[in-house]
Parts: C-alpha cells; structure tokens; sequence
C-alpha cells in the first residue's frame, strides 16, 4: 500500500491492522463485493506491471503447493531410509543370532558397517576389562584402559553415553583413525552398553555433511544396543 493511501486509510478512521483483521474475520468479504476484487490490482514481483489479486492469490498458492510438494517428496526420503536403516539392523541381527562367535560376529559388524550401512571407515574401540574380544580384528578393533589419559577427548561423549553426531577434534581423530585422521571430516559415535560400559563405536566419513549434529541418532541407540547384546554373548 502506498503512503497516499495509507493516509486515505487513515483519514477514514482505521489503521491497517484493523482493515486486515476485519477482513480475517470476514472471509467471505469480497464475495460479497466482486467487483471491488476484480479491481483490486497489486504490482507484479517484478515491479514492471499489474496483476489481479486473484492472479496473484493463485501466484501465491502454486508456490505454495511447490513448497508443500518438495516437502513432501523430502519426508519420503527420509521415510526411505528409515526403513532401509531398519532392514539393515533386522539382517545384522539375524547374522549375530546365526554366528555365535565373538571372531565371526566382529567380522560380520565390520562387513556390514562397510556394505550396509556405507562407512568408509569405522572402529570399535573396547575398554580394556570390559570386554575383550580373544581375536583382534586390525584397524577395526581398538582395545584402551578405560582410564587412558588419551580418553579425555571424549570426555563429554562419554560422561553423556548418547549417541552423536558432528565433526571431531585432532585428537578424536588421530586415536581413533591413525594414519587415516585427516581424511575423516564427519562421524557417528555410539557408546557400547549402559554408560558405555563396554566402550563405544564410531563410523568415519570424509564428508563433513554425511554426520551432522542435526541428525536423528534413534537408529544409532538401537544399533548400539545390538552390538552390545553381540559382544556380551559372544564372549
């Protein structure tokens, strides 16, 4: 609305709050003025010329519709994947319950991080007296005492015992990935038993975006737990 007629608004004694809850309050308003809506115009986005309220109502619910139809087709990814997610851990399940063996279920975990569930790199790492596997696997077990000093970059995660997403420190990365540390840009932590008892699993990423904080982590607890469940009656 210009100045001019703002103030012719304002000459007739309403502001432009009341105009517009008066005609929240009545819908039905300009069906019962038709001709004043058909010469209602409103300057086009551009700027260069005029448009209809109607054509321009109808500008606005098609954008709206494009909005409502993208978020839809992104709740359906997102639906995809979890269930996706969901068959990944019944077949791991199912692999640990065939495979009783601590060895065979830590190969199977290994594999199926890898195929599954995409890491490019992961690792377990196990408290030492907690839980130890008798056959280590390279590069994908780790075993450290619980009081390590080199466990203090982890401190917060696992005071927490939760599950998280996000980037980690040098010092995450260097005790956890070795060589590999400066590849990695974005991990998932899982802590293994109740306040991480047994230790935690973390699956690397060289892309900063594929963990990231704003991550539902609901299927990392439940993963978690199933290695857990794994480690402790494979023993």
């Amino acid at each position: 609305m210009s100045q001019s007629e703002r103030q012719a608004v304002a000459d007739e004694g309403f502001t432009e709050s009341e105009v517009a809850t008066y005609l929240r309050s009545h819908p039905d308003f300009f069906e019962r003025h038709l001709p004043l809506l058909r010469s209602i115009k409103l300057p086009h986005e551009s700027g260069s010329s005029t448009v209809s309220l109607v054509e321009r109502q109808v500008s606005v619910l098609r954008q709206r519709n494009d909005e409502l139809e993208k978020q839809l087709a992104e709740l359906f990814d997102v639906a995809k994947a979890n269930n996706q997610l969901v068959d990944h851990i019944h077949k791991l399940a199912i692999a640990f319950v065939r495979n009783p063996g601590i060895e065979a279920r830590l190969e199977i975990l290994e594999n199926a991080l890898r195929e599954d569930f995409g890491a490019e790199r992961a690792v377990l790492l196990l408290f030492s007296g907690a839980s130890q596997p008798p056959v280590a696997r390279p590069g994908f077990v780790k075993s450290i005492d619980r009081d390590d000093e080199a466990l203090k970059a982890f401190s917060t995660f696992l005071k927490s015992a939760r599950a998280r997403c996000g980037s980690l420190r040098d010092k995450q990365k260097e005790l956890l990935f070795d060589r590999e540390a400066d590849s990695i840009n974005s991990a998932a932590m899982v802590p293994i038993g109740e306040g991480a008892k047994y230790g935690f699993l973390t699956v690397g990423s060289r892309d900063a975006n594929q963990f990231h904080p704003g991550q539902r982590v609901d299927f990392l607890g439940r993963l978690g737990e199933l290695v857990e469940i794994a480690l402790d009656n494979g023993r």
